[in-house]
């Protein structure tokens, strides 16, 4: 581990970055351009005190974990998160998680829908990051570990992760989710982390692996989806999508038609933030 370097790394990746970078408002009383320690450590789920040690030469040696969050709250690129790691003394991730980490441009877009719904999910159906509003909508879908982490693996495992959803939907969503998955184990293959939740899948699923054996396609279109939400009721809203270049992430967006009812209680959900789950 290179204190000093690593010091001096994460001091001009600091400053480099502003507020709105990320979201945050300006405020009348900032002197210096870039973000105050205790807004870097928020970011990447920290202490203000164990990240201005790390500044100061004098914390532990980070561990993977954390210097994984400190790549998603400074916003790094994947070659300055594989620096950050070899700082520390860390093998470079390998490029298999490389789905893990958010595309800085993709959080830099979800940092200004505060008030919309949305969040980023990998090809597998991870969600790696989500407004508040989304939260209130779905629910915190990045608390979930190991297989469970894949919405495609809670669905077909799962009973409570289809309430939010009408049964006469439920086959259709199968379906879809079942296409994207295929999509994904065509394209890493055998020995992959799509592979891991394929097999895993055939096991214990038998409504996945007989759609399994169909060999669906994701479909051209996305159609409006309905919701039941338990606080507000039901709900039809259209996903907008943005994809990463290399296809390993997508931006969903939730939107309802202005002036409906599902639009009134979109914005309902908007305001009250993560509070309702």
């Amino acid at each position: 581990m290179d204190r000093a370097q690593l010091a001096s790394f994460l001091r001009t990746r600091r400053a480099a970055l502003q507020p709105e970078d990320v979201g945050l408002p300006r405020g009348p009383r900032r002197r210096t351009g870039g973000l105050r320690r205790e807004e870097v450590a928020t970011l990447s789920g920290m202490s203000t005190d164990y990240y201005s040690r790390l500044e100061q030469q004098r914390g532990p040696r980070p561990s993977e974990q954390m210097l994984a969050a400190l790549a998603r709250g400074l916003r790094l690129s994947r070659t300055e998160r594989d620096h950050l790691f070899q700082l520390a003394g860390h093998a470079v991730p390998h490029r298999t998680v490389r789905a893990d980490h958010v595309n800085p441009g993709m959080m830099r877009i979800l940092d200004r829908m505060h008030d919309t719904p949305a969040q980023v999910v990998n090809h597998l159906g991870e969600t790696l990051a989500q407004t508040a509003p989304a939260v209130a909508l779905l629910g915190d879908e990045t608390r979930h570990t190991g297989l469970a982490r894949s919405a495609h693996h809670r669905w077909f495992t799962d009973p409570t992760a289809r309430r939010l959803h009408p049964v006469e939907d439920h086959q259709t969503r199968s379906r879809q989710l079942v296409a994207h998955l295929h999509a994904s184990y065509t394209r890493d293959g055998r020995g992959s982390r799509a592979a891991a939740l394929v097999d895993d899948l055939l096991a214990r699923s038998p409504e996945f692996a007989q759609l399994w054996r169909e060999h669906p396609v994701p479909a051209g279109s996305c159609p409006p989806k309905r919701f039941l939400h338990p606080e507000v009721g039901a709900l039809e809203l259209h996903c907008q999508t943005l994809v990463d270049p290399d296809e390993s992430q997508t931006l969903l967006v939730f939107t309802a038609v202005p002036g409906t009812e599902s639009d009134e209680k979109l914005r309902l959900l908007s305001v009250l933030g993560g509070q309702l789950v």
